[in-house]
């Protein structure tokens, strides 16, 4: 529920983290971050700390994404972890039930499944992923729904089982950043995330079609959003600012076919793109908030007020690791304060 007096209230709040590399650090030293953000998160009461799959990106270190969320739930002790997402087209359905059914029993109650239907790379790497499955006509919806009969107790009469994973209940969200995954997520009654994070140009009426199109069911009784977004906070908006000039370094990488690890902020981009890059780059992030607490608070109040998301996941490209813990304590402050 959503509190009149302070709109950020009753919203959850959550991460969404990729294990980017910055420059300097190993995979190494970026997965032991990536726990450190998510014991910090875990204290501060964020709701779940998911994890993205993504391949042959050099500086993206969640490819192996059922691997890292067993390492964050074996190094945590409450917090929801899950994926956020598994590219459902990469794997088999089964494989990705029997996954999570060991996740899910390693760590009860705990587990997410956000599923997505890009491949989370480039073509020539889908079709290496899948050899010779790869399918331009892919069926999301009947591979969802295969998977969601192989977690189900009713499966167990069938000639393919998953073990452990059969009768487990496992969160399903439906992940997306268009129409398509709008009206699939409302017509199957499953909570879902949008990535407005790097997709911002369809989210308002995403959101709506995806309500519009809700129809309850056994998992979920009316609709449930999620909204991810950029966040970049610190203790004065300049600061904020100045933090934020790393993931506009990182959008202008994939504007522009050159990109390197997340890089130190900069006293100025515009020594790093140009004009065109920029407008691009801002069109990307547009649902980037960044400030200290007081404007944080201002701008997701009038955020949810005009979306009423149910939840607020963040992710937040900031170089220095001290600076991102911080940037996620201000966070929950905005949030219960």
């Amino acid at each position: 529920m959503i509190s009149p007096d302070n709109p950020l209230h009753g919203v959850q709040y959550s991460i969404l983290d990729l294990a980017v590399v910055s420059q300097g650090d190993t995979y190494s030293d970026t997965f032991r971050k990536c726990r450190e953000l998510a014991q910090k998160a875990e204290a501060l009461g964020y709701s779940r700390f998911w994890l993205s799959e993504h391949h042959n990106m050099q500086h993206v270190a969640s490819s192996a994404t059922s691997v890292l969320i067993g390492n964050i739930a074996e190094h945590t002790q409450t917090i929801r972890v899950g994926s956020g997402g598994i590219m459902l087209p990469n794997h088999s359905p089964l494989a990705v039930a029997e996954q999570f059914g060991t996740l899910s029993t390693l760590y009860p109650d705990r587990i997410d499944l956000g599923l997505g239907r890009a491949p989370g790379t480039d073509g020539a790497t889908a079709m290496a992923l899948r050899k010779n499955n790869y399918d331009l006509n892919y069926d999301f919806e009947a591979h969802i729904q295969e998977l969601q009969q192989y977690l189900s107790a009713e499966n167990s009469a069938a000639k393919v089982r998953a073990f452990p994973g059969e009768g487990i209940d496992i969160p399903i969200w439906i992940l997306g950043s268009s129409m398509e995954s709008a009206v699939l997520a409302g017509k199957l009654g499953l909570p879902y995330a949008f990535a407005a994070h790097f997709a911002p140009a369809q989210f308002y009426r995403a959101i709506e079609l995806y309500r519009h199109y809700f129809v309850p069911s056994d998992y979920l009784s009316e609709p449930y959003i999620l909204a991810c977004v950029n966040v970049i906070a610190a203790d004065n908006d300049d600061e904020a600012n100045y933090l934020s000039t790393s993931l506009y370094q990182a959008f202008t990488g994939i504007i522009t076919n050159t990109r390197r690890p997340l890089m130190p902020p900069v006293d100025d981009m515009d020594e790093v793109w140009t004009a065109d890059v920029m407008e691009a780059v801002m069109q990307m992030t547009a649902f980037t908030f960044v400030g200290n607490k007081e404007t944080l608070q201002k701008h997701f109040s009038e955020f949810i007020q005009a979306t009423k998301v149910n939840e607020i996941m963040a992710i937040s490209q900031i170089f220095d690791q001290q600076a991102k813990l911080r940037s996620f304590e201000i966070l929950a402050e905005a949030f219960r304060n």
